[in-house]
């Protein structure tokens, strides 16, 4: 995974504000970082699956696309080829995660924006 992440793909996730702050209380909580996996869809609005570090096992498809306050991020390699390669930006929302996502706190969930090159933001 880290062969992949550096042959340019490493440094594809932003956060907002918000989801930093979340970050940080979710790891001071847990005691150590956590990590974010990018499951099913990824269009405006979808959760990611947030988990203890290291608590989720990966595959030889998932890709490392970036790391955040310590936390990092994947997405599966073909889904992530299929969608354009985009960037991502980690937001928080109200409402709980499905699953079995860790919280982000304070009646938060974490979701996951992409932002394919070439195509206008919204």
């Amino acid at each position: 995974m880290s062969e992949k992440a550096e042959n340019g793909t490493a440094g594809r996730v932003t956060a907002t504000p918000a989801a930093r702050g979340a970050i940080a209380a979710l790891c001071a909580a847990q005691g150590g970082p956590v990590m974010f996996v990018q499951s099913g869809g990824c269009c405006d609005g979808s959760d990611p699956m947030c988990f203890e570090g290291g608590e989720f096992a990966l595959g030889e498809g998932d890709l490392l696309v970036g790391e955040i306050d310590g936390c990092t991020f994947h997405v599966d390699a073909d889904q992530y080829q299929a969608l354009g390669r985009p960037s991502f930006v980690l937001d928080v929302e109200e409402g709980t995660p499905g699953g079995f996502s860790l919280a982000a706190g304070d009646g938060l969930h974490f979701v996951t924006r992409a932002e394919v090159p070439g195509e206008p933001t919204s």
